[in-house]
């Protein structure tokens, strides 16, 4: 029953932003870059018991996706501006994401062995 109300709610919330983002399109890309799937998580995580330090390491993780996701988005921004259809600006923004990851990951394990070693 829980996971149902989870699945409506969120379903709702991002119902709201597309509707928002239908009728003013700016807007909409404000509202739907407030950290709203993040704090639902957390929420939701919460009220079925997970410990803090369950939670910081989920606010962690989103952190550490923040600058991959901002590629992603911009490449997606840059393509469609220069007429590229939207899927394929996604998949391109896609790409981009996963590799500068996998980039992101190979520079803190490096990092990591080199001073904490």
């Amino acid at each position: 029953m829980f996971v149902i109300v989870k699945i409506i709610v969120s379903a709702i919330v991002i119902g709201i932003v597309t509707e928002v983002s239908r009728r003013f399109p700016s807007y909409g890309g404000i509202v739907a870059a407030l950290p709203l799937v993040s704090l639902l998580s957390m929420i939701w995580l919460y009220v079925q018991g997970e410990q803090n330090s369950t939670l910081s390491k989920f606010a962690l993780g989103v952190l550490w996706g923040f600058p991959a996701t901002f590629l992603l988005l911009f490449i997606v921004y840059i393509s469609l501006k220069n007429a590229i259809p939207l899927f394929v600006s996604i998949g391109l923004g896609l790409v981009c994401w996963f590799i500068f990851l996998l980039i992101q990951e190979n520079i803190s394990k490096y990092l990591k062995s080199a001073f904490f070693n």
